[in-house]
């Protein structure tokens, strides 16, 4: 009998829940409660949209967003412009960016930023898939879209030198210093985020 069975279904699911990002026990116990006693209204539509989610939504091969089309609906989408590209740690990130409606141009997710203390090193990323991209497609910026943290800095500094050695007179540029040190942008404000992208500067 495995360790799920012996704790029982409604254990095993709080404690699912709890290992979601931002939800703890005590959070996950509600969330459970309110489903189990709203099984149609809550439980059902949410267990019909996870397994449509989980068979229908995909990583684009392109940029490295989710959606349920590769390449994705930014990456095929003629309206926007394909020659500038903002650079993003995840896909939260890049999301975060959207949600302004103050870019119109394409995408590349890294998958995460550099950290010796976590073993992450520039072949973790989504980095050559970028540096191919530039090679084959005429790029005239890239936006450096990282979060102000140490991290982040470092990522965004190494991209630098690997983005001019690959091309070097393409136009780098960063989000304004309207981000705040240390600050993540999935958790900012939109318009934050937003006037930050209009006011992005030189690396």
């Amino acid at each position: 009998m495995s360790s799920r069975e012996q704790q029982g279904p409604l254990d095993a699911l709080i404690k699912s829940m709890a290992g979601l990002p931002g939800l703890g026990p005590r959070s996950a116990r509600r969330i459970a409660l309110h489903l189990l006693c709203n099984r149609d209204k809550a439980m059902e539509p949410l267990i019909a949209a996870l397994h449509d989610t989980k068979d229908s939504v995909r990583t684009c091969n392109i940029c490295g967003n989710l959606d349920r089309s590769d390449p994705c609906r930014i990456c095929t989408d003629a309206r926007r412009e394909g020659n500038i590209i903002c650079i993003t740690a995840g896909i939260a990130d890049l999301w975060a960016i959207e949600r302004t409606h103050a870019f119109r141009g394409q995408y590349h997710v890294l998958g995460g930023v550099l950290s010796a203390l976590d073993g992450i090193g520039p072949d973790d990323l989504r980095l050559a898939p970028l540096l191919e991209r530039l090679k084959q497609n005429p790029i005239r910026e890239v936006i450096i879209a990282l979060s102000a943290t140490v991290n982040g800095q470092a990522t965004a500094h190494y991209l630098t030198d690997r983005l001019l050695d690959t091309v070097p007179d393409i136009k780098i540029t960063r989000l304004a210093h309207g981000v705040p040190v240390g600050g993540e942008l999935d958790y900012l404000d939109d318009g934050t985020i937003a006037t930050a992208l209009k006011s992005r500067s030189a690396f």
